[in-house]
C-alpha cells in the first residue's frame, strides 16, 4: 500500500491483492466510481456504484467499522473521487490501483454479461 499526506488526511493506493483480502474479509467498503453503463456491464460482486458523475462525498458512510475503498475502471476516475472526498473533510481515504483493469487482469472473481444471453454470470 501506497500512503500520501495530504493536509490532515491521509490518501491510499491499495494494490489488487490487499483490495481482494481486505473486502474477502469484510474489513472495506469497496465503492465503484464508474457509470452505470459500465457497472450493469461488468463489476466487482459485491462494490456499491457511486457513479463519478453523481459523487458526493458528504454521502459517504463513516469509516468507523470499515474503511473505503474507491475503484474505477484504470484508477485515474477514483483517484480524482479520493482527493475531493478528502477536499470534502474525510481524513482517510484509499483508491485500487489500477482499477477494475488490474482486476481483471489479476483474474480476481467479478460478475460479467453472458454475450449470448445477456444475463449476469460469475467470472473468475
Amino acid at each position: 500500500m501506497k500512503t500520501e499526506t495530504v493536509g490532515d488526511a491521509t490518501f491510499e493506493t491499495w494494490s489488487v491483492d490487499e483490495v481482494q483480502a481486505a473486502f474477502d474479509a469484510g474489513d472495506i467498503v469497496l465503492i465503484d466510481v464508474r457509470t452505470p453503463q459500465e457497472y450493469m456491464f461488468e463489476h466487482i460482486e459485491g462494490a456499491l456504484l457511486m457513479p463519478m458523475a453523481f459523487f458526493r462525498a458528504d454521502k459517504l458512510p463513516g469509516q468507523s467499522d470499515k474503511r473505503i475503498v474507491l475503484h474505477c475502471g484504470s484508477g485515474i476516475r477514483s483517484e480524482k473521487m479520493a482527493r475531493a472526498a478528502m477536499e470534502a473533510g474525510l481524513t482517510q481515504i484509499a483508491h485500487l490501483d489500477g482499477g477494475f483493469g488490474a482486476w481483471k487482469s489479476a483474474k480476481k472473481p467479478y460478475v460479467g454479461t453472458n454475450m449470448g444471453t445477456g444475463a449476469p454470470q460469475k467470472i473468475g
